[in-house]
């Protein structure tokens, strides 16, 4: 398995030499929006070189019209369910990466460790788990530019009409085109027969998988399920191939009740 550079991740900045870009349309508390994630690692994984990402919020739980109402809950509630998309904009007010960890974070601890995520005292938790500096994370979940982040975000989930989460809209390099979007969790070859058809191509270009330890700068936890998909490997291969590097104590192993998760050391 050869290097691969991830260095344009989820959260990184647009790349205007991409052809196409992607709104990905999710809501943190959506079990199918967890799922999508581990589609969309591969997918950026193998082609994302033809594509840029940008990640919306795109809550239905908290109808907030006023960015007033996003600031007055955000400081005022020690537990709400809209707290966990206020806390993930706020983390990425520490940069994009930030921002991503911290949603695959929170999303781990509501879906595989059952925690309550509308908590404000878990978020903080959950800050730290993702190495994020703490005391700017707590002002900025109250501050006035994550509000607007957020509102922002539901601006562009109206506009879109974006009725369902998870939900996908593609856009090409013309900006006369009106976007694809794709409503649902789907398969991964439906994600990549879109991309071929608004590249115009029969085939695309799949870049080789980086190497497990290239992987896991990238990404701080990884299931295993995610390393069989990733190098199109059994499930028994992937748990083998980790347990040789657990041996050589490269990384460690978490296991939950329905996942097991592997972090480097």
């Amino acid at each position: 398995m050869n290097n691969l550079d991830l260095a344009k991740e989820i959260y990184d900045t647009p790349t205007p030499l991409k052809p196409m870009e992607l709104y990905v349309f999710l809501d943190p508390l959506n079990m199918e929006c967890w799922e999508l994630q581990s589609v969309m690692r591969k997918l950026q994984i193998e082609y994302g070189h033809y594509f840029s990402m940008r990640v919306v919020l795109s809550t239905k739980l908290f109808n907030l019209n006023s960015q007033h109402k996003v600031s007055s809950v955000a400081t005022d509630s020690l537990a709400h369910p809209v707290l966990a998309s206020v806390a993930v904009k706020a983390a990425e007010l520490q940069g994009k990466r930030a921002g991503n960890q911290f949603l695959h974070k929170l999303q781990e601890q509501l879906f595989l460790q059952t925690k309550d995520v509308s908590s404000y005292e878990i978020l903080l938790e959950i800050a730290g788990e993702a190495s994020l500096d703490q005391d700017e994370f707590k002002k900025d979940f109250h501050s006035v530019h994550t509000a607007k982040a957020f509102q922002c975000d539901l601006k562009i989930t109206r506009e879109m009409e974006i009725t369902e989460v998870p939900s996908i809209v593609f856009f090409n390099e013309c900006i006369e085109d009106e976007g694809v979007k794709v409503s649902g969790l789907h398969s991964y070859d439906v994600y990549i027969t879109i991309l071929k058809e608004m590249l115009g191509s029969e085939t695309l270009n799949r870049q080789a998988p980086p190497s497990i330890e290239k992987l896991f700068t990238k990404f701080s936890t990884i299931a295993t399920r995610e390393i069989a998909s990733i190098y199109n490997i059994s499930l028994e291969t992937a748990e083998r191939e980790m347990k040789k590097q657990m041996l050589q104590q490269k990384v460690e192993r978490i296991s939950l009740p329905n996942e097991t998760l592997w972090k480097a050391k």
